[in-house]
């Protein structure tokens, strides 16, 4: 630098002195384009040579209008590109993408610019041995093949041949470590048909890398893109086997990149493997010798069980068939529903040999007979059937049967009739009925039948039945038991029981499940009771007229309760039973058994077992102290999956869940909790999800911020009687840990405007217009602007209602609390009121100019030129803009008129400016342009 400025001082001759730098500067305006590149191109100075290579785009924009110029450039490029100095071939390569955009841009005078001179560079340095040089071009690239700039040709024959030869085995590590991870994640923006030609063998053989582990753990990183691209069949015909190496190799690592993929390559699979052969291998993952390998197992847990995920057993969808009005409420008719209670649980063949379907009006336990009779007897589709013992033969028929009804049953309104199926040729008209009967009520949700105990009164009188006359009558319940039932058929009782018990909320499972309990226990009696018991009945075939049918019995030791004691009204919203106590006490189980008795089938039970474990304390020493975190993110997903029948799975572990020490697993259920509650539907979310909505409400602030952001979403959810519950809890949010937490109180009146369509006039003016006007005196700014829409959504509502009382109500108190305010700021949030109005036409504008404007029109006179100022923007920018007051010649016209001109001549230059007609003819400095901007 002293070199340069030496000429500076020496000039003894009479002319003026001229700095060297400035004869530097001439001498380089005095340049073309290419003559300055050629210059600092060739010049030893490093960063000479990098600001060429910043500066090679602006040159192409200088030179673009002519093509030779441009293409001199491009060479120039080349040469610049085997410039010994890594960090300028760095620079240049930063640089490429930006000029191949260009090229792309100006094609018809840089025609083939990016194929000839461009994309060899990129190419080339993908083996560069400067490391920063390769990663420089391997970004190039990616972002070259983003944006489209490469062609489909290119990449075929140019891009892929070389990353082949860099994954070549007597290839450099480093290169062809990143060589595959290039090839992995180009597969997406090159797609399936290249990918399976080009980069999937090669692939193949880098998972197989015997050599290196750091090769294969960047397939296994990636192997989840690779599935997604090449599609199904290639996924199970050729990745699959090596996806099962690398997740037992020898190296925790390479393990742990599968567990973390394993949702991808879950997708890319069909059913049946993913059950059959993912699931095993992913619980060998979960039991990972290595603390990070189950780490992240457990963290990828939750992602894998949701793609067994079929709308047949999540059950979100709508039933098709239409309800006659009788059999459910309006309500009832849009409420998401499985399409068969049972239809979605399917049962595995190896459990339960015979179908199970939901009964529509009858429960039949009815025997695999043989015979004559058992070839002619039909089955209704609206029956539940299970093999038994060819003798035993017990059902539960909810139809009258056209019989005597004796005189003691007659006195005994509380029990009903049991009987017996007839032969098929019994009754045409049965046959018709059952036709009609293939849609009921029973599809849907029922309140529970009563308890009913038939074993006394049948022991005392075999022969008695009811009157069929009542029409409340609930199903009949027989007890009808063989005593010669074999252990086989027992066990298979004992497995239908266990089928059915997860799914003991439905009252119609609920009552299959304590027939078989009674028929499972009449099994065990001993032989003296059994003799007796038969003896007893002796007579009871003839009465009944079921003479083929002469080895059923009847004991006071097979009473069980059928069906829950309590008759609901149906007008009610239905119940569940949660107290697993009592489903055990019931069917008779014990904990472990009735442990054991919830299954389902939707997911492996070996997943589920370990999604529930997740909530173990211990687990959160051995594997992760965020794993309680984890489960909650995933749950929604996991129930989505499973389906609301098989909610009872998950409840024990939402609700301990819910309670967690750490605010952050209780945070991320309350941002999820809606989204659950829309998976269960109203019933389950009433039942099982409100307390725990509850308990969030009165938790700390990182967790209520959760609940109160779906707030609306939570709330439309429920029936209108509990949505009313919470208008008393609303002003709770306005108490906050940290006073100066105000996104809190401006996400609640952002809830409040939406939460104004789900609640009545009445309930509106009297719970949501206080919070609502205190809101519009906050302290904080934005919280103010939202509570201004707020408010005038409200006045909007309030108005539209019959009659609009209310409506007037809310704007004389806004005329008496914010427009005669002594607090300017009150006075101002009034004006902003209006605006807001008139912008969003939440009053006819008639309505407007009698009971708004006359009192907006008076702050023409505020002593605080901050309301003046806002009002003459309200009124030459928003009031005159509408219809209503240009085109009418009335009152309330010249009352506007005469308002603004009277601001016109206010003494504020900032009141004039706003209320001029031609504000640009106003004198005003733009400090005070955005004083008044950022004011109001």
């Amino acid at each position: 630098m002293s070199a340069t400025l030496l000429p500076c001082e020496g000039s003894s001759t009479g002319d003026s002195p001229v700095p060297a730098a400035l004869d530097f500067v001439s001498q380089d305006e005095m340049l073309t384009p290419l003559g300055r590149l050629d210059k600092y191109a060739a010049s030893e100075n490093v960063f000479n040579r990098q600001m060429v290579a910043r500066s090679l785009l602006d040159t192409l924009r200088e030179v673009c209008d002519d093509e030779r110029d441009c293409v001199a450039v491009l060479e120039r490029i080349s040469r610049l590109a085997d410039d010994s100095e890594p960090t300028v071939r760095a620079e240049l390569m930063e640089q490429v993408p930006h000029i191949a955009l260009f090229c792309q841009e100006n094609r018809p005078s840089i025609p083939c610019a990016f194929s000839k001179y461009l994309l060899p560079i990129v190419v080339r340095y993908l083996a560069d041995q400067n490391n920063q040089v390769r990663k420089t071009s391997q970004a190039a690239l990616l972002a070259l093949l983003e944006q489209e700039l490469i062609e489909r040709s290119d990449v075929e024959t140019r891009v892929c041949p070389v990353l082949t030869e860099l994954t070549a085995p007597d290839s450099n590590d480093d290169v062809k470590t990143e060589a595959v991870a290039i090839m992995c994640k180009m597969a997406p923006m090159v797609g399936k048909d290249i990918t399976e030609r080009l980069i999937l063998p090669r692939f193949c053989e880098m998972c197989c890398d015997c050599r290196m582990f750091h090769v294969r753990k960047v397939c296994a990183a990636n192997f989840g893109d690779i599935c997604s691209v090449v599609g199904q069949q290639a996924t199970e015909e050729m990745l699959l086997p090596r996806f099962f190496q690398l997740c037992s190799d020898n190296v925790w690592g390479v393990r742990k990149a599968c567990a973390e993929c394993f949702m991808a390559v879950s997708c890319a699979t069909c059913q049946e493997i993913r059950r059959t052969k993912l699931s095993a291998l992913f619980i060998n993952l979960i039991s990972d010798p290595s603390r990070w390998v189950r780490q992240a197992a457990f963290q990828s847990l939750g992602p894998f069980i949701s793609t067994f995920a079929s709308p047949s057993s999540s059950g979100q969808y709508f039933k098709e068939e239409s309800e006659s009005s009788e059999d459910t409420s309006t309500e009832d008719k849009h409420r998401i529903r499985n399409q068969d209670v049972l239809e979605d649980v399917q049962i595995r063949p190896e459990d339960v040999p015979s179908d199970l379907r939901v009964s529509n009006s009858s429960i039949n336990l009815e025997s695999l007979l043989e015979g004559p009779a058992a070839e002619t007897s039909r089955k209704s589709p609206g029956e539940i059937s299970v093999p038994v013992d060819s003798s035993l033969l017990c059902t539960l028929s909810s139809e009258p049967r056209q019989e005597a009804a004796s005189n003691e049953n007659d006195r005994k309104p509380g029990h009903y009739k049991s009987t017996f199926r007839p032969e098929a040729g019994t009754s045409c008209h049965d046959s018709a009925l059952l036709d009609q009967e293939l849609y009921n009520s029973f599809h849907f949700w029922r309140t529970p039948l009563p308890e009913i105990d038939l074993d006394t009164e049948l022991e005392q009188d075999s022969g008695e039945s009811l009157s069929p006359e009542r029409p409340e009558a609930a199903p009949g319940v027989p007890a009808s038991c063989s005593p010669n039932i074999s252990m086989a058929t027992r066990r298979e009782l004992e497995e239908m029981i266990e089928n059915l018990e997860p799914h003991i909320d439905d009252p119609d499972v609920k009552a299959q499940v304590q027939v078989l309990s009674a028929a499972l226990r009449a099994s065990c009696l001993d032989a003296h009771e059994e003799s007796s018991g038969v003896a007893r009945r002796s007579d009871l075939p003839d009465e009944l007229g079921i003479n083929e049918l002469p080895n059923c019995k009847l004991t006071p030791d097979d009473s069980v309760p059928l069906i829950c004691d309590a008759v609901e009204s149906v007008d009610s919203a239905p119940h569940y039973a949660h107290d697993d106590s009592d489903v055990s006490t019931s069917s008779g189980f014990s904990p472990e058994e009735e442990r054991r008795a919830k299954v389902q089938d939707v997911v492996p039970q070996a997943l589920l077992d370990q999604y529930l474990s997740m909530t173990d304390p211990s687990r959160a020493q051995t594997v992760d102290t965020e794993i309680a975190k984890h489960c909650a993110y995933s749950l929604p997903g996991v129930a989505l999956t499973l389906g609301r029948q098989n909610w009872h799975c998950l409840r024990e572990t939402y609700e301990t869940l819910a309670s967690d020490m750490q605010w952050k697993v209780r945070r991320t259920l309350a941002f999820s909790i809606h989204e659950l509650a829309g998976i269960l539907g109203d019933q389950l979310t009433a039942a099982d999800l409100v307390p725990i909505f509850n308990g969030f409400l009165k938790d700390l602030d990182e967790v209520r911020i959760g609940v109160l952001k779906h707030l609306h979403d939570f709330l439309k959810l429920l029936h209108i009687d509990k949505r009313r519950e919470y208008l008393y809890q609303l002003q709770e949010f306005l108490v906050t840990d940290n006073s100066r937490n105000w996104r809190f109180r401006a996400e609640l009146a952002e809830q409040l405007i939406l939460l104004l369509e789900l609640y009545s006039p009445r309930d509106v003016y009297d719970y949501l217009r206080p919070i609502a006007l205190n809101l519009c005196a906050d302290k904080v700014s934005s919280v103010r602007w939202i509570s201004y829409k707020l408010v005038s959504e409200m006045v909007k509502k309030l108005h539209m209602a019959t009659p609009p009382t209310f409506g007037v109500d809310l704007i004389n108190e806004l005329v008496e609390n914010f427009g005669r305010c002594p607090k300017w700021s009150g006075r101002q949030a009034f004006v902003f009121v209006c605006q807001t109005v008139i912008e969003d036409d939440c009053l006819p504008m008639d309505q407007f100019a009698v009971h708004l404007m006359p009192h907006l029109l008076t702050l023409a006179n505020d002593r605080v030129p901050n309301v003046r100022v806002l009002l003459a923007k309200t009124l030459r920018q928003t009031l005159l803009e509408k219809e209503y007051f240009l085109a009418s010649a009335s009152c309330y016209q010249e009352a506007v008129e005469q308002t603004i001109m009277a601001l016109q001549m206010d003494q504020d230059s900032d009141v004039k400016y706003f209320a001029s007609i031609h504000p640009a003819s106003t004198k005003i400095s733009q400090d005070a342009m955005s004083t008044a901007s950022s004011t109001y």
